[in-house]
């Protein structure tokens, strides 16, 4: 028989996690691209014909201080109240999806099974939160840039405030370092409750909490001035000019990222002590 020589300085080529991840959770990603897109769609007609269709309504029929909602401005309200619910809704929905998966892999033994395959426990994990990581930062970028070129373009009715919990974070940073922050919440949840369903809603709960209080440290993140508009919570009232919507949005963006990296590093640690 022949024997063929074989360089030892030939490795073979790692298997590709990414595209396991992409076809596992294949619902996942169709369901998201359905989210952004609808959403994306809303802001664009509230930006193009809703937005023209309500300005007009609002300019005309506003005298003083009474005015009066007609079709064209209640759909566009509709539109921009829904679409600033569903962005808010995304950090939940990512801290549902890390926690089944998780919890759900551990408790099957799937995870077990890939780390036989020659993938890490470490890169299994990095590779399967590195994935949908990216996919939510996309998509909520592209839905942050059409909401603010929808507040910037129209301000119907004259009422609305940038400084709502709800506009504040689809306005900026926030609305796309929130999701990252659920998704860190629901990973370590999926290692604290192997069930899919108790971690799914320990991952609710843990989420809610985290968003709501950095709601109500917000006002005290920056320093306030005499004048300017108001920013309240149940047990405070502020002022903060405009110019202070970037600083207030940074320093929690930064709070935000910060708290997300600690509870990745306690869910691999807690990852390595159960594989070593």
């Amino acid at each position: 028989m022949t024997a063929f020589a074989v360089d030892p300085t030939v490795r073979p080529r790692p298997a590709r996690m990414w595209r396991a991840v992409l076809r596992l959770h294949r619902a996942a990603l169709i369901g998201w691209a359905v989210l952004v897109t609808a959403v994306s769609g809303g802001l664009l007609w509230a930006y193009g014909p809703g937005g023209n269709a309500a300005r007009a309504d609002w300019q005309r029929r506003c005298a003083g201080d009474a005015c009066s909602w007609s079709n064209a401005i209640t759909l566009y309200h509709a539109a921009y109240t829904v679409a600033e619910v569903l962005i808010g809704w995304v950090p939940y929905l990512a801290a549902v999806w890390a926690g089944t998966f998780v919890a759900r892999e551990l408790q099957r033994g799937t995870a077990r099974l890939v780390w036989t395959q020659g993938v890490s426990p470490t890169r299994w994990l990095a590779t399967s939160l590195a994935v949908p990581a990216a996919l939510l930062t996309a998509g909520s970028t592209v839905l942050v840039l059409l909401h603010r070129l929808l507040f910037d373009a129209h301000k119907v009715p004259l009422s609305w405030n940038p400084w709502n919990d709800e506009t504040f974070t689809a306005n900026g940073t926030l609305a796309i370092v929130h999701p990252l922050l659920g998704l860190a919440i629901g990973t370590l949840a999926g290692f604290l409750q192997r069930h899919a369903l108790t971690a799914a809603g320990l991952a609710i709960a843990a989420t809610g909490l985290a968003l709501t209080t950095l709601g109500f440290a917000r006002p005290h993140l920056w320093p306030t001035a005499a004048r300017g508009s108001v920013v309240r919570t149940d047990s405070y009232v502020g002022y903060q000019p405009g110019f202070h919507f970037w600083p207030l949005q940074l320093v929690e963006t930064g709070i935000a990222l910060a708290l997300a990296a600690l509870l990745l590093a306690t869910a691999f640690t807690l990852l390595r002590r159960r594989t070593s």
